[in-house]
């Protein structure tokens, strides 16, 4: 479902999803003119126009970083850096999926023996929404996209799935573990909607 609501003096596009199984609600920016929400299916319309009420300095802020980090169409990002694209046939993703398998293990190594957390395996795919994953056999997935962040919140998506080895939740002691290798987690977890 969607409707338009109106911030900052501009039309913005909600995607109202609803997901049988989820027991909170998600909002998120896809780009400067649209917002996502996901949830469950009692989360009625009147519910998302509220949320966006109570959200509303929060969405304005994201908002602005996302205009700020806005590129021109010959840029991209690498490691947190502008770049000039050199050709018209470049290809980021396809240059993030290459430099993640070359740059992203050496760093999942470094940080999987100060934490004694080891992965059963380590793969890279380009998700929409997902940075990292742990699963329950304790493989590791990457998104190939994290290479466009710069060092230190690429640092804090390795620390934080490494974390789900020993911890397969999102509860205290998860965090805790966050913590003890990457102190400032939570300004880098706010980065990563920045781009």
């Amino acid at each position: 479902m969607y409707f338009d609501v109106l911030i900052s003096n501009k039309t913005i596009r909600v995607n109202l999803e609803y997901k049988i199984h989820l027991k909170n609600v998600y909002l998120r920016i896809l780009n400067k003119n649209t917002l996502h929400i996901k949830a469950h299916k009692y989360f009625t319309l009147n519910d998302a126009k509220k949320l966006l009420i109570k959200k509303d300095k929060w969405i304005k802020k994201h908002l602005e970083n996302f205009c700020k980090n806005e590129l021109l169409e010959d840029e991209y990002y690498f490691l947190g850096h502008i770049h000039k694209k050199e050709t018209l046939a470049f290809d980021e993703e396809n240059y993030y999926k290459q430099e993640a398998k070359i740059f992203l293990p050496e760093l999942v190594d470094e940080y999987a023996s100060k934490m004694s957390l080891f992965p059963s395996a380590l793969s890279f795919r380009k998700n929409k929404s997902r940075w990292g994953s742990c699963s329950y056999n304790n493989r590791i997935s990457l998104n190939t996209r994290l290479m466009k962040f710069p060092l230190d919140v690429i640092i804090y998506v390795i620390i934080h799935e490494l974390a789900h080895i020993k911890h397969k939740n999102h509860s205290k002691d998860f965090w805790n573990e966050v913590e003890k290798y990457c102190i400032n987690y939570k300004s880098l977890n706010e980065k990563l909607k920045e781009y």
